[in-house]
């Protein structure tokens, strides 16, 4: 009775009513890098309820990392076609305190833009990565990155998997107007969004 919503089967009409809970599907997010033969493509699955990514998973099969979201944060190695240990053996993700040095930022590869830069221009970047799909949430999550800025463009099933890991490992991502970002809007269309591994600056 749950409605299933996938990138390739979606109805994007301005109206769109899929009620309290729905899944949200990504069969393949990272379509360039893909296509040019990078490994950090992800295949991305979420639970949404009322308006929340409460459970998700992101796997991205070349790199053999499987993430899981609930009430924590999971990860472990997972070859294709391999059988999925148990959660009780799967290490925990959590994101990592902020450096008093500086930010530590992950952005897209293919879809950079201007807005985003100027604002990683205003902050104290210490170390910028370029990286293809929902795996940008992961990093935050795991602690091996600080935030990451996407103020154009995106649909739903492109951020709410990594959303949901990021936050039960204990980040948190903001709309543009610093609340945080909703799931089931019209046309399942992301405005721009910041993602954190912690509290945003003030």
């Amino acid at each position: 009775g749950v409605r299933i919503i996938a990138e390739e089967s979606a109805d994007v009409s301005p109206v769109n009513f899929v009620g309290e809970r729905f899944v949200l599907v990504d069969p393949l997010d990272g379509t360039r890098e893909f296509i040019d033969g990078r490994d950090e493509f992800t295949v991305n699955i979420a639970m949404i309820e009322s308006g929340v990514p409460v459970a998700g998973c992101v796997y991205a099969p070349a790199l053999q990392w499987l993430y899981v979201a609930g009430a924590q944060a999971w990860r472990c190695k997972v070859r294709p076609g391999a059988t999925v240990p148990s959660l009780d053996s799967m290490p925990l993700i959590a994101v990592a305190l902020y450096s008093a040095a500086g930010y530590r930022a992950v952005v897209s590869r293919s879809h950079l833009d201007p807005e985003s830069e100027a604002m990683l221009d205003r902050l104290n970047i210490t170390a910028r990565r370029a990286v293809g799909s929902s795996f940008k949430f992961c990093l935050i999550a795991q602690g091996d990155a600080d935030l990451y800025p996407r103020l154009g463009p995106t649909m739903e099933w492109d951020t709410a998997a990594g959303h949901a890991v990021l936050a039960a490992a204990g980040g948190r991502v903001a709309a543009r107007d610093g609340k945080p970002l909703r799931y089931g809007k019209p046309g399942f269309r992301n405005d721009g969004f910041v993602a954190w591994g912690g509290a945003p600056p003030s």
